[in-house]
């Protein structure tokens, strides 16, 4: 039973994108949103100190990647992030340079297993993004509430903003929402 088995939450491994990748596919797919393995190890890498996975004995029972992204913008599902670095010596394109430092921390893709959920796994991943966020120095957390799901995001303080244009590869019903980091206890 499910219950009973031990879940680690840790930094994304090498070895987690097959499972990280199926219950992307598993989840997205039906509802058209799916980016598949490259877009999401390209996310994960421009900041992987922000992205973690629900170990289970070894499986995926969930993952979250969130990265820097300037205020009121999010990535494009129909896109990899891209950064060619100017150091490396072996490309022909011209360097793109990385996005600017952004006091935003935009939270892509959460996602828990279905036999896993209803067990505060959501909101634990969530916790740790903001505790990671805070002390990383992020003032935001900004993200883009698909399927559904705005309602969720509401509950745990994200304020919508409707006037946010979003990249059609979210769908129509795709909401962008951000929160105050909130500040942390003070000893």
């Amino acid at each position: 039973m499910t219950h009973d088995v031990r879940i680690e939450l840790r930094h994304i491994a090498d070895d987690d994108w097959g499972g990280i990748a199926a219950l992307e596919a598993e989840v997205y797919t039906p509802l058209g949103l799916s980016e598949g393995r490259a877009a999401l190890e390209s996310r994960a890498r421009a900041s992987p100190s922000t992205c973690f996975v629900l170990d289970c004995a070894g499986g995926t029972a969930g993952y979250l990647l969130a990265l820097p992204y300037p205020p009121f913008e999010s990535p494009d599902l129909a896109r990899a992030e891209e950064h060619v670095p100017a150091a490396d010596p072996g490309s022909t394109h011209a360097p793109v340079p990385p996005a600017p430092p952004s006091d935003n921390l935009h939270l892509h893709d959460l996602v828990v297993a279905e036999d896993f959920r209803g067990r505060g796994l959501a909101r634990r991943l969530l916790r740790h993004l903001t505790t990671t966020a805070r002390s990383q120095t992020y003032e935001q957390i900004s993200l883009v509430a698909v399927a559904g799901s705005e309602t969720f995001w509401s509950a745990q303080g994200y304020r919508a903003h409707r006037e946010i244009p979003l990249p059609g590869s979210y769908g129509t019903d795709a909401v962008y929402m951000s929160a105050a980091v909130p500040e942390g206890r003070r000893g």
